[in-house]
This record gives structure tokens, sequence and C-alpha cells, in this order.
């Protein structure tokens, strides 16, 4: 019987062992696509980078690739010293600040409501929003909207029209819904009304989906081109142009002959290359630095909000 028994156990111990075999080659396997992939994202930055630290003789010569070549912070300081860099990065940033929390609120008091089962004409309601979500008028429709509201050429066309998310009001409403409703009815028998419950019992435990989501729309905002370039048409509307869209014209600016670029009121002899990069490294760099500080939350939240309800 112990001769079996310990037949029985070596016969485990090398099963073991070979899972264990199994289970280092394929974490290694992984470790190794996720480093590929790693590189895959951060060369182009890598180059990015060592282009707008690099002489303009040597970008002349494709002489960079990873490395600065001929240090050169010219770029740079161009960028900080020049008025409209400095007012369309300053612009960008209280507009991404300012949009993620009207956006957030918004969300907050759209989905809160439709966590009460009583609530009349919820499943309407409901069906509404899912409905703006899948049908929208489309392009043309938002632009002569705006025309007749007189929000063209205003920082009011980079605001309201993308202000909220139906996307983003369903995942916070699937994760108010596993939110006990033990809790909500504890607090509303000490005498809590629905805004006192949202403030006390419901925010202190959204914190990730919250964070998460409050991430998805500060993103969208620095990241935002398209609305500007359609909405911001004119010579005074210059001043509310965001980053990607101040980006978007350097380069196309490069491509201009000195005196187009000086009737417009760029530099009078064309854009650099280095320059273009030091923008573009402006324009990537700050919201890449908002990720470390909000990554705990990142998974829970849309994790959390995407299977409940």
């Amino acid at each position: 019987m112990s001769v079996a028994n310990k037949t029985i156990s070596n016969k485990k111990l090398h099963d073991g062992m070979i899972k264990s075999k199994k289970t280092r080659v394929g974490d290694w396997t992984i470790a190794i696509v996720c480093f590929f992939l790693m590189l895959l994202c951060l060369l182009p930055m890598l180059h990015v980078l060592a282009c707008s630290l690099s002489s303009a003789d040597a970008l002349v010569r494709n002489e960079v690739f990873i490395w600065p070549k001929g240090w050169n912070i010219e770029a740079y300081r161009t960028v900080l010293t020049t008025e409209k860099y400095v007012r369309s990065l300053g612009w960008t940033a209280i507009l991404t600040v300012g949009c993620t929390l009207l956006s957030i609120t918004l969300t907050i008091c759209a989905a809160y409501p439709l966590t009460y089962t009583n609530l009349k004409g919820g499943r309407f309601i409901n069906f509404i929003i899912l409905f703006t979500m899948y049908f929208s008028a489309g392009t043309i429709p938002s632009y002569l909207l705006l025309s007749k509201m007189n929000m063209l050429n205003t920082p009011y066309a980079l605001i309201f029209p993308n202000c909220i998310s139906v996307f983003n009001v369903i995942i916070m409403r699937s994760f108010f819904y596993g939110v006990p409703d033990s809790l909500r009815e504890a607090a509303e028998i000490d005498g809590a009304g629905p805004i006192r419950v949202l403030i006390r019992v419901y925010l202190p435990l959204s914190l990730p989906v919250i964070a998460t989501l409050s991430l998805f729309y500060a993103v969208g905002r620095w990241n935002g081109f398209s609305d500007a370039l359609m909405y911001l048409k004119t010579a005074d509307s210059e001043k509310f142009w965001p980053i990607q869209l101040l980006l978007y014209n350097v380069i196309k600016n490069s491509t201009q002959t000195s005196e187009q670029a000086a009737q417009e009121g760029f530099f009078a002899n064309g854009v650099s290359k280095t320059i273009q990069m030091a923008t573009v490294m402006f324009a990537t760099v700050p919201i890449l630095l908002v990720y470390p500080w909000l990554q705990r939350y990142f998974v829970t939240g849309v994790t959390i909000g995407a299977v409940k309800g």
C-alpha cells in the first residue's frame, strides 16, 4: 500500500513539474510579447524626443533615430517663449480640466436617478439614452445647430457638444447598480434625501469608476481636434485653438512657402522639424503623466462598471 502511495505521489510531483515548466514557458512568452509591444509604443515617442533635441543639420541628414545628434534645446525654448504656443497650452489645460469636471458631474447626475426602480418613465428614459448612442444626427446637423445658437468660433463649441458620453453614463449607472440597496435604505431611514444619499453613500464608493471616466473625458478633450477644426474658423477664434489644432497648423505650415507663412502669421522662414517635434512632445507628455495617478483605479472602474446590472 505504501509503495502504491509513493508511486502516486511521485507521479503527481512529476506532473506538477511539467505544469510548472509549461507555466514558466507561457510566462516568458507573454513577457517577451509584452516587451516587443512596449518597444512598438516607445520607439516612436523616443524618435520624436530625439528629433526635438537634435540640431537641424542632423535632421536634414537623417542621422537621428532614438538618440539626439547635435544636442539643441532651441525648439523647446521657442515653444516656451512664443505667445501662441504658451497660450494654446494653457488654454488646453484649462479646457481639459473644466470639461472633465463638467462631464463627470453631468454623467453622475444622469446615471444616479436611473438606479431608482420607482422612477417614473425610467424605462423610456433608458431607451432614449441608449438610442442616442447608436443613432445620431451627424456632423452637418450639429454644425447647423451650433450656428443657429451662435456658438461657432466661441469656446462653447468645444465644451457643450461633447460634454457627456452615453457610454460613460451606462458604465456609471452599472456601477451604481452594484452598490448594495441596504446602504441606501439605511441612509433613508436616518432621514437622508436622494442628494445626500448620493454624496454620502454613492460617491465615496464610486471613486474607481469616477477616476476611470474622468480619465476618458480628459484624454478625449486633450486630444480633441476635429471639433476645433470644424467650429473655429475665423481669425478671432485663433485664441481658442487647443494644442492639437495648433500642432496641425504648425505641421501644415511647414509645407508652405515663407511668403505664405508670413501672411498667415507664422514664422517667416517656415517651421522647422525640431519645433514640430517639440510641439508634439508638449501635446503628448502632459496627458501621459495623468495615467500613473489613475492606474490603480482604471481596471477596477472598467470591469465593475461593465459586469454589474
